[in-house]
């Protein structure tokens, strides 16, 4: 039993004690899993047509999202493992339809979806989708002309993504060794189920990393199906993969009218993946039968320019002059030429020789011997000169030598030991010029006119007396 409030709920009389009643007490955890257990045992399992709202993806790897029409929202959540094997990953705006059970979370007293599947609420939500994210990634760039590659003429090694057990890996082979066989490397994926972008994808980056064996051309190929069945090949994964390959890259997924994202980001489209086989090679035979066909018209193309040049060359030939004609009038000139230059030569080595014996004449020895004869007057007199120069100059140096002499003797301090001073070091060296500077004890050098002598100063202290001291001549 349990007490309610003190006043009647109906004539709302207020009683003097708190009335007894039989409504049953819950604490807040028992009702709210109450709740719960009701909410899971009668919504066990539903279906919801809905937009999705806000989606978020924290580092867990979970996906919580809000589900919501035009009256309502609803919280939801996807859990990680559930994430991965989605078909379409959630995206904001997305209408879809999905399945999952009613449950609550006590700790915020709110209600949730947990969901077990997604797939779009029919293909007119899957190509407004399309249609967003191919206007998002058209506006990046991923689509522009200017990124596109040119495909090889003839490629040695082309790589193959697709499933290695279907039909297209056949046709493409079958085509390939019918015109011109290529070493293919296939790189097995699924081209069909929530793993399929993630595996394409890896697949295009992986041939773009090969160090060696490196395709020269990727094709990337699939048959037809539906709107959800080419779905991985509309994700951004694969779209960013096609775009940023450093090889060329055919893309061949669906039939010719199927239109994927991956189509706009390759370099080049195919509308089947046979037809992609063609475009990857040229035909073996047309091409040998090309190459004998240019060189069997190479060596009559090359006798019909060569009689085409000789008969231009002859015509030219026709209009120029006569070499004899050309060169006459230069012979002639040089004929009188050299008949002039010989005699130019004779009357120039006469006037010639002339002059030098007109030169010759004035050159003679007596005015050379002249001037050697002054020169060594000028040396004898400037040796004379600078003799009695550097005599007066030692006179002068030697007497300012002998009075500098003179000077240091008087001042130096030997000539005052001479007069009976001393001059007395400590151990050290150093010049004693104070008592104070005496210790009692310490070793100490006096310089003498002729000599010094070492002693040490007695310690004793005696009254009108200076420092005895005790030592040896040096």
């Amino acid at each position: 039993m349990s007490t309610d409030w003190p006043f009647d709920p109906v004539t709302g009389e207020i009683y003097d004690q708190p009335q007894q009643t039989n409504v049953v007490e819950y604490s807040v955890s028992d009702l709210s899993f109450a709740l719960k257990r009701t909410l899971e045992d009668t919504f066990g399992h539903v279906r919801i047509r809905a937009e999705l709202g806000r989606v978020s993806r924290p580092a867990s790897g979970h996906v919580y999202l809000d589900l919501k029409d035009e009256k309502a929202v609803l919280s939801g959540i996807i859990w990680k493992g559930v994430a991965a094997r989605l078909k379409i990953q959630p995206e904001q705006g997305l209408e879809v339809i999905v399945t999952g059970k009613i449950t609550t979370y006590p700790g915020q007293s709110k209600y949730q979806l947990i969901i077990d599947s997604m797939e779009p609420a029919g293909a007119g939500a899957l190509m407004a989708l399309l249609e967003e994210r191919k206007k998002k990634l058209a506006g990046e760039g991923l689509f522009d002309e200017a990124r596109k590659q040119p495909i090889p003429y003839l490629p040695q090694i082309i790589g193959v993504v697709t499933s290695p057990t279907g039909a297209v890996i056949r046709d493409i082979l079958h085509r390939l060794n019918d015109r011109f066989a290529r070493n293919v490397k296939v790189w097995p994926v699924r081209v069909q189920g929530e793993s399929s972008a993630k595996e394409v994808a890896a697949a295009i980056n992986g041939f773009n990393a090969m160090q060696e064996g490196r395709p020269d051309l990727i094709i990337v190929a699939r048959g037809g199906g539906s709107l959800e069945d080419l779905w991985g090949f509309n994700e951004e994964v694969v779209v960013r993969a096609a775009a940023d390959s450093q090889i060329p890259l055919i893309s061949a997924v669906g039939h010719e009218t199927d239109w994927t994202l991956i189509d706009y980001a390759a370099d080049e489209r195919a509308p089947t993946p046979t037809a992609a086989a063609e475009r990857a090679v040229p035909v073996r035979r047309d091409l040998i039968a090309t190459i004998a066909d240019l060189g069997a018209r190479n060596p009559r193309a090359m006798q019909r320019l060569l009689s085409e040049r000789k008969t231009r060359t002859m015509a030219a030939a026709r209009a120029l002059p006569k070499p004899d004609d050309i060169l006459a009038l230069a012979r002639q000139r040089h004929d009188s030429a050299s008949s002039r230059l010989a005699r130019a030569l004779i009357t120039n080595m006469q006037t010639h020789r002339s002059q030098f014996d007109r030169i010759a004449g004035r050159h003679t020895t007596g005015p050379l011997l002249q001037n050697i004869t002054r020169q060594r007057q000028n040396v004898e007199q400037y040796s004379a000169r600078s003799s009695r120069a550097v005599n007066r100059l030692i006179s002068e140096k030697t007497h300012s030598l002998t009075l500098a002499a003179k000077l240091f003797n008087s001042l130096s301090y030997k000539s005052v030991l001479a007069r009976g001073f001393a001059v007395i070091r400590d151990e050290n060296g150093q010049m004693l010029v104070s008592k104070a500077d005496a210790r009692p004890g310490s070793r100490i050098t006096m310089e003498l006119q002729d000599g010094k002598l070492s002693a040490t100063l007695d310690g004793k202290k005696r009254k009108a007396s200076k420092p005895e001291v005790q030592g040896s001549l040096l």
